[in-house]
């Protein structure tokens, strides 16, 4: 059976156009009357290598009491039974309207997949709308103009992986539970053991798969270049990068050590978690904080190995200083996971993978957007912005743009003048509400009309 796909929208946003553009020819009607749609009709459409059918409804709106509009509504109903997933359409030139809110709300309950189309994108005067799109909290919006035929390739990436799921099943379950899902991951979790010269990079590597598989040596600069190795931890593939150390770089003199730098820095960004290994008996010097801040502003999740435990006594003392100089040097990045080895003698190495993983997971969260906006509300209640210029800074809403690092927009009054400390109280917040720790998270003020406020 082909997969099927209804658009949806209020009256006059261009779900028709849209379908004759994904149709290629003109079989429905398009005229700026609203209502010329009246029933469902279907097509077949293709874009790029994908075919599949179309349904093209009437305009969602609420339904008057006459018997055609009754009619009309539940055509369109009728047509979301049938679908395997719906487009919700708005017309991004005219914003969001208490009619797309609405609908945005009754959608959200329904059982299939529903991708925001913010049409009418074309040129600049779009851009306003889509922003402002995030609210109806469906996700990332993929601004199109159907007309001009603009944005069809962003609308294939959004659509295919749902035709390959239809046509590639898998086992059901029920997610009615699930408060966070996860960004879907298209290869093994990769890895990056990163850190000084001979702290025991390569011997961590050894240990974790058993073998001597990279050359180890009491002098530093053994490592030159990034080792690749493909490895399998209780089942799951897992890239592990094993780097070079990183001195600082006004002591970094030889080319070859320049080119073994640039190496790691490519490893550490292409990386999901990065491993930072500490040596401990000499703690996080200035170079080891340097490192992290790097693997920070990539946006990795980070990990904090501290080798040579065995060699330390005051080990209390030891993780106390540790500790203290990750929360001033490191403050965006509160609650870095802490483990302690060897990877000589192997004490302490069955704990570092469980500690990646999780911080991978973490990594790619997905937070719904009610309860973000829940938290919000929280926050505004409790610690509500502060006046600048005399008037209040207003929050309006929140949603997660995307994960890898968890990344969020909240839409604002006056985004430029929000004080930096204010956005790093959200930043706090949001890790010790939802438990990102360890992980860079990424919080973008934005500005836009304001979606409460009806135009005179």
């Amino acid at each position: 059976m082909s997969f099927r796909l209804v658009i949806l929208g209020r009256p006059n946003v261009g779900k028709s156009t849209l379908f004759n553009r994904l149709c290629g020819v003109r079989a429905a009607l398009v005229d700026p009357t609203p209502g010329v749609t009246r029933d469902r009709r279907v097509g077949e459409a293709s874009l790029g290598d994908l075919k599949f059918q179309v349904i093209d409804t009437a305009g969602l709106e609420e339904t008057p009491d006459g018997i055609m509009e009754g009619a009309m509504q539940a055509q369109t109903q009728a047509a979301i039974k049938d679908a395997d997933a719906a487009l919700l359409v708005i017309d991004a030139r005219s914003g969001v309207t208490p009619v797309d809110r609405h609908f945005a709300d009754l959608l959200r309950k329904i059982s299939i997949p529903v991708l925001l189309i913010a049409n009418k994108c074309g040129g600049k005067a779009g851009a306003p709308g889509l922003y402002e799109s995030y609210e109806l909290g469906l996700g990332e919006p993929t601004g199109i103009s159907a007309e001009h035929g603009e944005g069809l390739v962003d609308l294939y990436e959004i659509i295919a992986p749902l035709i390959d799921a239809a046509q590639n099943p898998i086992d059901e379950f029920d997610n009615e539970d699930i408060d966070v899902s996860y960004v879907e991951e298209t290869g093994p979790l990769q890895m990056a053991i990163v850190g000084r010269p001979n702290v025991g990079k390569s011997t961590l590597l050894n240990s974790l798969l058993g073998e001597n598989r990279v050359i180890t040596g009491p002098e530093p600069g053994v490592t030159r270049d990034a080792i690749s190795v493909d490895w399998d931890w209780r089942g799951e593939p897992v890239k592990v990068f094993d780097t070079a150390g990183l001195r600082r770089r006004s002591r970094v003199q030889e080319k070859l050590e320049k080119l073994s730098a640039a190496d790691t820095m490519r490893a550490i960004k292409f990386a999901h978690v990065a491993v930072l290994v500490l040596d401990g008996t000499t703690m996080a010097e200035r170079q080891d904080l340097t490192i992290a801040e790097h693997v920070v502003e990539e946006g990795r999740a980070l990990i904090i190995a501290i080798n040579k435990w065995d060699l330390i006594d005051d080990r209390a003392a030891a993780l106390n200083k540790l500790t203290d100089r990750l929360e001033r040097s490191l403050p965006q990045v509160r609650g870095i996971p802490i483990v302690t080895m060897s990877a000589l003698t192997g004490n302490g190495i069955d704990r570092l993978m469980p500690a990646v993983r999780k911080a991978f997971d973490i990594w790619n969260i997905r937070l719904p957007t009610g309860p973000l906006n829940r938290w919000l509300e929280d926050i505004l209640d409790n610690h509500p912005p502060p006046l600048s210029k005399g008037r209040r800074l207003r929050l309006r809403y929140i949603t997660q743009v995307k994960g890898r690092p968890p990344t969020f927009a909240v839409f604002s009054s006056r985004p430029t003048d929000f004080p930096e400390s204010y956005r790093r109280y959200l930043v706090n917040s949001l890790r010790e509400t939802f438990g990102l720790d360890g992980v860079p998270i990424r919080l973008n003020l934005r500005g836009g009309k304001n979606p409460y406020v009806k135009d005179s």
